[in-house]
């Protein structure tokens, strides 16, 4: 008897496999709103079912295994990977907003394999220096259609990719595919998934309120780790932040004050911190389904608002903090400082391929006649991890560019 015929059990009275189960499974578990497996629209290139794992689940499966995925590991969150071990990565961002997302998700009732594929592949079309290097290939692409790091993911899913003699891509599901193009304008949608819904997905609407609740965060612990704005500066603008002060300091009396632990005091104010952000998040959207008489995935994608999101006076102290992280961390000197060097590093780059189109592997060099020399090279530096980008400046250009300088002392 083989692994399958093991596996198969019995649900009711009908006998079913693994995936099946699971399938009966959320139709009898789920919110009628939710995204479910055996709904999906399928993928543009027909495969048999697995016996084991739902289509989201596998599309998670294929996410995790993809080289996009393993480069987030040395891709820019914030900091140049090279300015520490400690900092977040596009990939430990990814797992965090996983995290966030699965924890939502659940709650709510909603697909949580759905939203842990959107959560852990939404990042995977950013290029080296994070934002930073997003703005450089944009300018660089300005007269071969731009550079937009949502479209840039699809790219990576649907053509970068390669698993499969018979198609290019990942061939994921129409659900994660379209889901992933969330802030994509009606002029950029792609004709396939016309016409352009008026939302997306409850699982979409997590993964992106999960993303900003992670980054904002970490970036406050990082912020701080970094001695790029201090706990006093944090305590006089954020409300959030002084909540949470407040909650630490009556859980353990005098422990902030008498500690000589700077990141414990740090992580335990930033944990509850986030904390009363997500059980926010979850009671607003309960509280915003259950008003909206929505009663399947169709009628979320055709409402008229965001189903998922916080309560009026919450989003307020949310926008505050991202006020504060706008002012003193994003536009601290030092990053300033790293916008330019990303932006040498990547003109250089781009420059040289351009010159010598033999320089690239020689995947690219037959990829670029077929999209193009510039959209080939463009395709080759976004997928560039942030070391292995230095390491080709140096090897083709020469010397790094001058003025900036990491901040290796952390904590």
């Amino acid at each position: 008897m083989g692994l399958e015929d093991r596996l198969v059990v019995r649900y009711s009275d009908t006998p079913m496999n693994p995936r099946q189960v699971k399938e009966a499974r959320e139709a009898s578990q789920l919110a009628p709103y939710a995204s479910f497996s055996a709904q999906s629209l399928g993928r543009a290139h027909a495969e048999s079912e697995d016996p084991l794992r739902t289509c989201y689940e596998r599309d998670r499966d294929r996410i995790v295994h993809s080289a996009a995925f393993r480069r987030l590991a040395h891709k820019t969150q914030v900091f140049l990977t090279e300015e520490g071990d400690l900092q977040r990565t596009r990939l430990s961002h990814s797992l965090e907003v996983s995290q966030v997302g699965r924890t939502v998700a659940g709650v709510l009732q909603l697909n949580e394999p759905l939203t842990e594929a959107l959560s852990l592949s939404h990042d995977i079309g950013h290029p080296p220096f994070g934002h930073r290097g997003e703005l450089a290939l944009n300018q660089l692409m300005a007269q071969f259609g731009g550079f937009r790091h949502n479209a840039q993911v699809l790219r990576v899913v649907d053509l970068l990719e390669r698993r499969s003699p018979e198609y290019a891509g990942l061939n994921l599901t129409r659900e994660v595919r379209e889901s992933l193009l969330k802030h994509e304008t009606s002029k950029d949608w792609p004709e396939e998934f016309q016409p352009k819904p008026a939302r997306p997905c409850l699982e979409a609407q997590v993964t992106d309120l999960a993303d900003s609740t992670a980054y904002n965060k970490h970036d406050l612990e990082d912020g701080l780790y970094a001695h790029m704005f201090t706990e006093d500066q944090v305590f006089e603008e954020v409300e959030l932040w002084r909540r949470a002060v407040a909650r630490v300091e009556a859980r353990y009396p005098g422990f902030l004050a008498s500690s000589p632990d700077r990141k414990l005091r740090i992580q335990r104010i930033a944990n509850e911190l986030i904390g009363e952000v997500i059980m926010d998040l979850i009671a607003s959207t309960t509280a915003r389904l259950a008003a909206s008489g929505v009663s399947s995935s169709a009628e979320v994608r055709a409402f008229g608002t965001l189903l998922v999101g916080h309560s009026p006076d919450f989003e307020a102290n949310v926008a505050e903090l991202a006020r504060f992280l706008n002012k003193r961390f994003y536009r601290h000197e030092h990053l300033q400082r790293y916008l330019e060097f990303a932006q040498q590093v990547l003109t250089g780059l781009f420059g040289a391929y351009r010159a010598a189109p033999e320089a690239m592997p020689a995947w690219y060099q037959s990829w670029a006649q077929e999209q193009g020399l510039e959209r080939a090279i463009c395709d080759f530096l976004a997928g560039m991890t942030d070391r292995f980008a230095l390491r080709e400046f140096k090897r083709l250009v020469g010397p790094l560019p001058q003025g900036f300088q990491p901040r290796l002392s952390q904590g």
